[in-house]
């Protein structure tokens, strides 16, 4: 398949990029069949641009502090969304709350990986409230975004089993190494055509989708 038949996934970042480097490499090994065609940070020292880079992605800063306003933030964001004309629009560990018209523009065709079994624990800290809430169970969720923060429909989860002593970064190193499994496996579901959303419902493999599928950590 050429460049200009492969879905076409703009991701979104503003910090290391270690979902993107899943990302990047999955293409890389040919386990998933994409052309990333431009990576957006809003940091100009997101670590993840240079993982662009270095990949021959095309790469842009929009950086809020260089905008007199939210509003004049958000039309240049959604501006340069627009002329890279994502078919998925992927957000890999993006800082920042997206207007609901942005959301609005790829509804269905927005991703989020979330550091919960949502609708558990949506926000920040989940690892920390787990863990004091005594939870036995903890992980990932990729999702469609939706206006709502981290409300979307739930597509994937990888779930991990939480130990007595488990202290939070043990945690937060365990459910990460899941995100790398189940974020390219969502897209790779879109971009082969297996996952798509037909009149408000999520259909996998010609079924809907009733409840996320569920990998535990073995």
């Amino acid at each position: 398949m050429s460049d200009a038949e492969r879905l076409r996934v703009v991701v979104l970042i503003s910090g290391n990029g270690t979902n993107l480097q899943a990302i990047i490499d999955a293409q890389t090994q040919g386990k998933l069949d994409i052309n990333i065609v431009g990576v957006l940070s809003d940091r100009v020292d997101a670590f993840g641009l240079k993982r662009a880079i270095s990949a021959g992605i095309h790469t842009e800063t929009i950086d809020p502090k260089g905008f007199d306003t939210p509003e004049a933030f958000d039309t240049a964001l959604a501006g340069s969304l627009a002329a890279l004309k994502p078919g998925l629009v992927v957000l890999a560990g993006y800082m920042r709350i997206l207007a609901d018209a942005i959301v609005n523009a790829y509804q269905d065709r927005m991703l989020n990986v979330h550091p919960s079994l949502l609708p558990a624990y949506p926000g920040l800290d989940t690892y920390t409230r787990a863990l004091k809430a005594g939870e036995s169970l903890h992980g990932s969720t990729v999702h469609f975004v939706i206006p709502e923060l981290d409300s979307g429909p739930p597509i994937l989860q990888y779930r991990v089993q939480i130990g007595a002593s488990e202290t939070e970064p043990e945690l937060r190193k365990r459910v990460q190494q899941g995100e790398y499994i189940i974020y390219p496996q969502a897209i790779g579901w879109i971009a082969d055509g297996r996952l798509m959303v037909h009149k408000g419902r999520i259909m996998l493999d010609g079924e809907e989708l009733l409840k996320p599928v569920v990998i535990d950590q073995s």
